[in-house]
């Protein structure tokens, strides 16, 4: 029976040490929540770090007790938990993709080494475990070469992947001097998720522009698997939260509370100690409310939780003296007898408390100066049985683009948050009803449950499509059949692209020039008497004259525009004019000069602007800038435009490789017709061939063609299948 394997740093669980023992206790974060329903069902399991550097004789009797609870440790060294964890995913990810690169990221080789080293131990688990038909599921920063290592040993498996913090946009990413090694990590899932769609476009842009991948709308193909990014908004337990208002040990702490904070109104902060939370500009805000309307002095209190972390390193420490020193100057100024503005506790609370505080608040002040999702903002919510009270909430949080009717503040605009607390207070209570109601909707549907299930649907959706996919691959079994169905032939003609087909597409044009395997090939091609080849490219007459035109074989330049026989002389399509080209050469060069790097080929009868040497973003979007502005221009010159690959080219209507195909195979017998060919333009030999030719796409996007090879190399050793070559080693 297959099985869901989890796989994240930490394992749900605490390992409490006393006098030698170490016993097991269940944490209750939103992850073990959320995946709790899933691990613990059938034989699932989850694969972890214990949280503890444990004493190799002690190492087996834990391991049994974990087991016992479908959980699989990853015992790392200290040394191992200062490189990988402190170091590399602390101090190189983390602040990066919070983007504080500039002030915090530190890029130490070793971190990198061992960063490698613990993927590849939690990789030596996983493959000690894993069987046929299982599912994967990869989680967070500290895991993102994971996947990849897993693919490598398992290319058959189902993984899926999902960041819980933001990914940052290009410009901070590439800072990370192992950028490429990270996205090819990651990309060795079948489906990657984030919180949001900013975090989802900004991956797939880094990966385009980094990795010599294909990405079209959140689909990466590399190789011949289609990977796909989403974005899947994480949720909380809500009948959970709801539900611990009524419990009896929160109804005396509500009641403590209230009787402690008679006639105050609270204001409730509660955050994890670090940088991205925003907690110093917090009480910037808050000091400016106290100063500038005194008339909320007493009447008004921060309640505020910061739970330690990671506090003995030296950026945390400052961040907590500065907490300190800042909380200590708002009391020592604005205290009286009765009243303290600001209740401040650097420790964590037991839920009980915490379900009480979320419960009378007035108002959840969450904000934030980066963070993926923030459940702090939904536990509030899930919290407010009565549709009371108000969640400001920063715009950086991923909860932002849920929680609309929360008051969404910029957290770095202090002015702005304290008009924001000002607001909160005075509102009324039909519109805090009305916003809040709407809110707990939201938490209550799009739940970690919903969150849990829509992820693995879509695991499972991806997995299907990529299959879809490989049925068109051109496998071994379809090859052999390929191989019978040539050696019975009696007539045969094989329509070969160049560029991309026949050799790798090269962003210079001219040094994609034929090495002597191809000319091997072609000359085996061509020798035997029933084959009938023909190399149909755009590519000028005059360059397909000087590298093929001593063969035995057909050429057509100019995508149809010229026609040579083997052994004969050029000829062109009669009644072509090139009088058009002027107009059309001015606007291309116009683009050249505005598009750094791009340049215009002059043929007979078209006119090609490349951009194969413009940056990945820029020349997609002149390029459609390009199609739009000449659509106008065209339409009455009889003139198509095509888009290829970094291209885009004008020429005559008349010219078609399909035509140009037709015209060969006119009332000729052949009984065996294949086409290859990458291009746009190769579209149209594969429409207009009978439905009994073997038509193949170079790549596996969208195409009329039958089948697919992912590239040149796989062109090239099916041609060798079917002559019986052997095979380059």
């Amino acid at each position: 029976m297959s099985k869901t394997i989890i796989i994240s740093n930490r394992l749900p669980v605490k390992i409490l040490e006393q006098n030698g023992e170490y016993t097991l206790e269940a944490t209750e974060g939103g992850l073990a929540t959320g995946l709790g329903s899933i691990y613990k069902q059938g034989n699932n399991i989850w694969i972890g770090w214990p949280g503890l550097e444990m004493p190799e004789d002690k190492q087996d009797d834990i391991s049994k007790k974990l087991h016992d609870m479908s959980l699989f440790p990853v015992y790392l060294s200290q040394e191992e938990i200062n490189e990988y964890y402190e170091g590399f995913s602390n101090e190189v990810l983390w602040p990066v993709f919070h983007y504080y690169a500039s002030t915090y990221a530190n890029y130490k080789q070793s971190n990198w080494q061992y960063y490698q080293q613990v993927n590849k131990k939690f990789c030596e688990v996983v493959l000690s475990i894993v069987e046929p038909g299982d599912t994967i599921w990869v989680h967070d920063y500290q895991l993102l070469l994971l996947p990849g290592l897993i693919r490598n040993a398992q290319p058959e498996l189902s993984i899926g992947f999902f960041l819980h913090i933001p990914f940052p946009s290009y410009e901070m990413f590439r800072l990370i001097p192992w950028r490429a090694e990270l996205l090819e990590g990651m990309l060795g899932a079948d489906l990657i998720g984030f919180h949001t769609f900013d975090d989802a476009r900004h991956f797939l842009s880094a990966t385009g522009r980094i990795l010599p991948v294909r990405a079209s709308s959140n689909i990466v193909s590399i190789n011949d698997r289609s990977v796909v990014v989403e974005s899947f908004p994480m949720g909380i337990d809500h009948d959970k939260y709801a539900s611990l208002t009524k419990d009896d040990k929160v109804k005396e702490q509500i009641k403590l509370l209230k009787a402690n904070f008679k006639g105050i109104r609270i204001i409730l902060s509660v955050d994890r100690l670090d940088y991205s939370k925003g907690i110093l500009q917090r009480l910037q805000a808050f000091e400016m409310l106290l100063k500038t309307y005194p008339d909320y002095k007493e009447k008004v209190s921060l309640y505020m939780i910061v739970v330690p972390s990671r506090d003995t390193v030296p950026q945390y420490k400052e961040l907590r003296d500065q907490i300190d020193k800042k909380v200590g100057n708002i009391n020592a100024l604005y205290r009286t007898m009765d009243w303290s503005p600001i209740h401040y506790y650097y420790r964590s609370f037991p839920l009980e408390t915490l379900s009480a505080l979320y419960h009378i608040a007035d108002v959840g002040l969450v904000t934030p100066m980066r963070d993926g999702m923030n459940l702090v903002s939904k536990e509030y919510v899930a919290s407010r049985t009565k549709n009371d009270g108000v969640l400001i909430l920063s715009e950086m949080a991923g909860a932002s683009k849920e929680l609309i009717d929360a008051i969404i503040v910029n957290p770095n605009n202090t002015l702005e948050v304290c008009g924001a607390i000002v607001e909160a207070l005075n509102m009324d209570d039909d519109e805090k009803k009305r916003r809040m109601s709407s809110m707990r909707k939201v938490v209550e549907k799009f739940n970690i449950g919903h969150w849990v299930k829509l992820f693995m649907n879509k695991l499972t959706e991806v997995k299907t499509l990529q299959q879809s996919m490989r049925t068109k691959h051109v496998s071994y079994k379809t090859e052999q059949h390929l191989k019978g169905w040539y050696a019975h032939a009696e007539k045969r003609i094989i329509f070969l692209d160049y560029d991309g087909t026949l050799v790798n597409f090269n962003t210079n044009i001219n040094h994609a020039s034929p090495d002597e395997d191809l000319y091997s090939l072609l000359d085996k091609l061509s020798s035997d008497p029933l084959n009938h080849i023909v190399l149909i490219s755009g590519r000028k007459h005059e360059n397909l004259s000087d590298w093929f035109g001593h063969m035995d074989i057909d050429l057509v330049a100019e995508h149809g525009a010229w026609t040579k026989a083997a052994g004969q002389k050029w000829h062109r399509i009669p009644g072509l004019t090139d009088q058009w080209k002027p107009e059309i050469l001015q606007v291309l060069e116009n683009y050249v000069d505005r598009t750094p790097g791009s340049f215009v080929e002059e043929k007979t009868y078209s006119l090609v602007w490349h951009y194969r040497k413009v940056e990945e973003s820029l020349g997609d979007l002149r390029s459609n800038e390009l199609m739009n502005n000449l659509k106008y221009l065209v339409v009455d010159k009889g003139l198509q435009i095509l888009p290829g690959d970094k291209v885009v080219e004008i020429k005559n209507m008349e010219i078609n490789k399909g035509r140009a195909a037709l015209t060969l195979i006119d009332n000729k017998e052949y009984d065996f017709i294949m086409a290859l060919g990458d291009d746009y333009t190769d579209e149209d030999i594969f429409k207009a061939l009978p439905d009994t030719a073997i038509t193949i796409k170079i790549g596996n996007n969208s195409s009329a063609a039958k089948y697919y090879l992912r590239n040149p190399q796989e062109v090239r050793k099916l041609l060798r299948v079917l002559t019986h070559l052997p095979q380059l080693t």
